[in-house]
C-alpha cells in the first residue's frame, strides 16, 4: 500500500499549578529597591499532598519557623500526592519564573536545593535549566533512570554544586549521588561532595543546620 508523507504542527498549552510556602526577608518591605537572593526548596516524598504544614517538617522551611533573620526569599512548593518532583519540572520552572516577576529577586542569585525526592528534583530541574541557577545543593538524591543519564548532568559543569549523602543510606543509595558527581568531576565541573560516614537517609538535618552551607551558597553568583 502507498504511504504518503504528512506533517503535523500544533501549539499545545499546558496548565501547571503548585501550592507553596513563601518567606520574605525581615527587611524586605523596608528596602523597596533591594534585590534578594531566592532559594527554591524541594521537600521529600513524605511531605506530598495538599497540606502545606507538612512542608515545614524538614529542611529550610523547618528552620524558618525557628528564626526571623533568614537573608533570602524562600519558596517551598508542595508536590501533589500522586506525583514526584521529576514529573513537575515544568511547574517548578514556571514557579521560579513567576517569582522573578512577582518578588524583588536578584536574578543572578537563584539557588536550588532539595532532599531525597527533592534531591532528585534538584538534579533534574537544574539539568533542564542550567542557565537559571547560581548554585545547586542536592541532598541524598540522584537521577531517575532516563535516556542519557547520568552523562547528561555534564551540562551543569559550570554551575557550583555541593551534594550531600549519608554513607549508610538504605533508602537512596550513596551511589545515586556518586555517579552524578563523578560525571561532573570527569568534565571538570565545579562540584563538592560531602559524605557523612555514619549517617543514614537523614543527611539533611546536619546539612541545613550548618552555617557554612549558607555562607558558601550566598557567595555564588551567575555571571
Amino acid at each position: 500500500m502507498k504511504q504518503t508523507e504528512c506533517s503535523f504542527n500544533e501549539i499545545i498549552e499546558k496548565k501547571v499549578s503548585l501550592k507553596y510556602l513563601l518567606s520574605l526577608p525581615k527587611e524586605y518591605e523596608n528596602r523597596h529597591n533591594a534585590k534578594w537572593p531566592l532559594i527554591l526548596f524541594l521537600h521529600g516524598m513524605g511531605e506530598r499532598g495538599d497540606d502545606l504544614e507538612l512542608v515545614k517538617k524538614h529542611g529550610i522551611p523547618k528552620i524558618l519557623e525557628e528564626r526571623e533573620d533568614f537573608p533570602c526569599i524562600v519558596i517551598s512548593p508542595q508536590c501533589p500526592l500522586h506525583s514526584m518532583w521529576t514529573m513537575e519540572l515544568d511547574a517548578l520552572h514556571g514557579l521560579v519564573l513567576n517569582a522573578m516577576k512577582t518578588y524583588n529577586v536578584d536574578e543572578s542569585r537563584i539557588y536550588l536545593t532539595g532532599l531525597s525526592m527533592g534531591g532528585y528534583g534538584a538534579w533534574h530541574l537544574a539539568e533542564a535549566h542550567p542557565e537559571l541557577f547560581a548554585a545547586v545543593v542536592p541532598i541524598c538524591g540522584g537521577a531517575q533512570p532516563m535516556i542519557g543519564f547520568p552523562e547528561r548532568i555534564k551540562v551543569l559543569k559550570n554551575v557550583p554544586i555541593w551534594a550531600f549523602h549519608g554513607a549508610k543510606d538504605n533508602v537512596v543509595p550513596l551511589e545515586r549521588s556518586q555517579e552524578l558527581v563523578d560525571v561532573l568531576k570527569k568534565n571538570d565541573g565545579n562540584v563538592r561532595f560531602t559524605i557523612y560516614p555514619d549517617a543514614g537517609h537523614d543527611s539533611w538535618t546536619e546539612t541545613y543546620d550548618n552555617p557554612e552551607l549558607y555562607e558558601w551558597l550566598l557567595k555564588q553568583k551567575r555571571p
